[in-house]
């Protein structure tokens, strides 16, 4: 959940009367929000870079209130005020109006075809006659960096650019160029860079580094000029410091590029609709025409409000309440969702606002009438139909399985479900392609590529970070493998495995193998060919040739045992002969 830090002072000052931090805290959680700290900026710095580096920093207080991920539109101490003032019945909610200029007098922004391999979409708006202060400065500022770590994506949905209107001059372009081609001073540098040499300025840079990636490889990178030539910006990583606003900025523009239009369409809503409350005309944003590459035009920001229809005997069934449908319409208005009855009083229309984006469903408009109502206030009924819980007969052999694995002497351990594809395939002697192994899309770590096929590396890698334990190490782990499985509405399945590894200076294949027959011997398969298990000579990729042996019982292949190549220990940084054994206790169930 994204934490929204604001001054004390100015949110008690916005919300027209003073709070104790108890009274607060019980506020947020009927608006569904959670006040997580009460702290201030010397506290903030003390815990994290000790008292010394503390000293001259603010004491003013600050709430830390955590807001759902989905409610953008309080990401801002604006946006924040105005849903608790609301909730609280003292204001209405504001009509948001997009004024479109007289023709020819408006602002338009081209977006060219070369954009389309790197940031196709970008939208854009103006705030006309804006007035700034210190305070709403810092939080326009701080409402783009929240939206960019949230639903932007870190900048690689959408990327926000705000300039002064009155520095620069349209139409504006956004097209697409050559590295070498764009060169302008970025925002608070003394002299002006080629592209290429912004990406070596920012590469060490805390902030920015994180942004290099998205179009650092790019055979062109994103740009908005004015008409005069001049840069605004380079999304996604900088704007240009020939139009950046300061707290004399009177008319604002704002754009938004990216590649999910979506997304771009919903955060310049939220933008404009914050902070519109501060032009001279309250509540009201200046349309921009924006030129598509073939030649169609449309005007943004939508501002778009929609109606939707709910039952109130719907609510009330969801809820377990018997609410008026008056009633349930109050309690939705107070959660800015301007709501009343229709008809005979079967149905509520609601007004959705252009701040609400996370309206999607019927469910999500029962969800806020939950919260307006109270979830403390919900009376608990015993549920009409009993049922008695019951553990999974999966699950429960493996409980019955761990404990009399643990009492033959092997210690459980329990490992990562995602490994590297060198875990699974490489270090084991096989291909990755012969694994059936479910790929991680956008892995954040080589470590953490693909899902387990075999408990296996799991506890070789356990046992390698244990060399200096006292000799043997008997480990076990009994989880959850996962392969690709076309038959599944998933495209993979689960198997339930049970993997035990003895490290000693001697192989002790008569270890494993007697707890392989105390294993069978607990789930009752008696050691024979027809109703019960046999061990039968193989080769495995993991295992020394003549040394491993494959596990039959009630007919069908359960796994293999035996010692471990010489190849497989040493890739795992071990030094010291292994017997493994793997198999899949499902079939006993």
């Amino acid at each position: 959940m994204p934490t929204v830090s604001v001054r004390r002072e100015l949110l008690f000052q916005a919300l027209g009367r003073s709070y104790t931090d108890e009274e607060f805290d019980e506020l947020c959680f009927e608006f569904g929000l959670e006040l997580d700290d009460v702290t201030s900026e010397k506290d903030i710095i003390s815990k994290e870079k000790g008292e010394g580096k503390a000293e001259g920093a603010s004491d003013t207080v600050l709430y830390k209130i955590d807001v759902p991920a989905n409610r953008y539109d309080l990401l801002c101490l604006e946006g924040l005020v105005r849903g608790l003032q609301v909730f609280k019945e003292r204001i209405n909610l504001p009509r948001y109006e997009k004024i479109i200029p007289a023709k020819g007098e408006g602002q338009k922004l081209i977006i060219t075809e070369e954009t389309a391999k790197v940031r196709p979409h970008a939208v854009a708006a103006v705030l006309r006659n804006i007035t700034f202060t210190k305070e709403r400065y810092d939080s326009f500022i701080d409402l783009q960096e929240k939206l960019h770590q949230n639903i932007c994506r870190r900048r690689a949905l959408v990327a926000i650019g705000t300039h002064d209107l009155d520095t620069i001059a349209g139409p504006f372009t956004f097209t697409a160029k050559a590295p070498s081609e764009i060169k302008f001073k970025p925002l608070n540098q003394s002299q002006e860079y080629t592209a290429p040499q912004m990406m070596d300025l920012y590469r060490t840079d805390s902030h920015l580094r994180h942004y290099l990636h998205l179009i650092e490889n790019k055979p062109l990178y994103p740009v908005i000029y004015d008409s005069n030539g001049v840069v605004l910006s380079m999304p996604p990583i900088i704007n240009g410091d020939h139009s950046k606003i300061n707290l004399n900025t009177r008319n604002v523009f704002v754009e938004c590029t990216g590649t999910d239009m979506t997304k771009a369409k919903i955060v310049l809503d939220i933008i404009v609709t914050m902070f519109s409350e501060y032009c001279e005309k309250p509540f009201t944003v200046e349309a921009v025409e924006v030129i598509l590459p073939n030649g169609k035009t449309h005007i943004y920001p939508e501002l778009a409000y929609r109606k939707e229809k709910v039952k109130p005997e719907h609510i009330n069934k969801k809820l377990g309440i018997s609410e008026t449908p008056s009633s349930l319409a109050k309690l939705l208005t107070r959660m800015c969702l301007k709501s009343h009855v229709i008809g005979n009083g079967n149905n509520i229309e609601i007004e959705i606002p252009p701040t609400r984006a996370d309206i999607i469903h019927a469910c999500d408009i029962v969800e806020d009438a939950a919260i307006a109502y109270g979830y403390n206030n919900i009376q608990m009924t015993i549920p009409k139909t009993y049922t008695i819980a019951n553990q999974l007969p999966l699950n429960k052999l493996t409980e019955l399985l761990r404990l009399d694995l643990a009492a033959a002497g092997f210690t459980e351990a329990l490992t990562f479900a995602l490994c590297s594809q060198e875990d699974i395939a490489d270090k084991l002697g096989t291909d990755i392609s012969t694994t059936k192994a479910v790929h991680i899309a956008n892995p954040k770590t080589a470590e953490f590529q693909v899902a387990r096929t075999t408990l296996l590396p799991g506890l070789l890698k356990t046992i390698a970070a244990n060399r200096k334990m006292p000799l043997p190490l008997k480990l076990f782990e009994i989880s959850d493998i996962v392969v690709k499985d076309p038959s599944k509405d998933v495209g993979a399945r689960n198997y339930r495995h049970l993997c035990a590894v003895y490290y000693n200076k001697s192989p002790g294949f008569e270890i494993i193998h007697g707890l392989l027959d105390r294993v069978m011997q607990l789930l009752e398969v008696p050691p024979s060919k027809e109703n019960g298990y046999v061990i039968k000579a193989t080769e495995g990729s993991a295992f020394f040739p003549g040394r491993c042996a494959e596990i039959f019982a009630k007919g069908q292949s359960v796994g293999k045992l035996g010692v471990l190549h010489p190849d497989v220990i040493t890739k795992f940084e071990l030094t010291m002969p292994c017997s493994a054994l793997e198999i899949n206790i499902e079939p006993f169930l």
